[in-house]
């Protein structure tokens, strides 16, 4: 088998369940709508519940899977770079909760609902790729977030 060990892989592909944690509030209009997408929020539960229990669970996350696993020169390339995609991706997420808040577009209004699922669709089919190419032993090559990742890592 050419390429990284299985394990790095898999842990490759769950790296990207933290942005995916952060995109699930976007599609709560779809999952109004459409009751079978509920379902694509149980591979998120864990992260979820991470950042709910612990206190501060989003920054502690961050700071373990950034200077545990990015910052260090011994876990292999290939998790160091999904690793700190997925923690990029997360960080676009923010900002665009928090440009929600600024703008005010909550759930209520129609803008803010299409948006939202604009996100949450983009994140899905995002995420999706990623693990994908991740699990095929590939870098997943995302527009920009790719080329950050590639600079902080060399």
């Amino acid at each position: 088998m050419e390429g990284p060990p299985i394990w790095q892989r898999l842990l490759a592909a769950a790296a990207y369940l933290l942005p995916w944690s952060d995109a699930l509030p976007f599609g709560q209009g779809l999952f109004g709508v459409f009751p079978l997408l509920q379902w694509l929020q149980l591979p998120a539960l864990p992260v979820v519940m991470v950042q709910q229990l612990v206190p501060f669970g989003s920054l502690v996350l961050f700071l373990v899977l950034y200077l545990a696993v990015v910052r260090n020169s011994k876990v292999p390339y290939f998790l160091r770079f999904n690793v700190l995609q997925a923690i990029l991706v997360d960080i676009v997420l923010v900002l665009i909760n928090l440009a929600f808040g600024v703008l005010r577009l909550g759930n209520g209004s129609f803008a803010g609902r299409t948006l939202g699922n604009t996100v949450f669709l983009a994140i899905l089919v995002l995420v999706a790729f990623a693990v994908v190419e991740s699990l095929r032993g590939k870098e997943a090559d995302i527009p920009s977030i790719s080329e950050a990742v590639r600079l902080q890592l060399n």
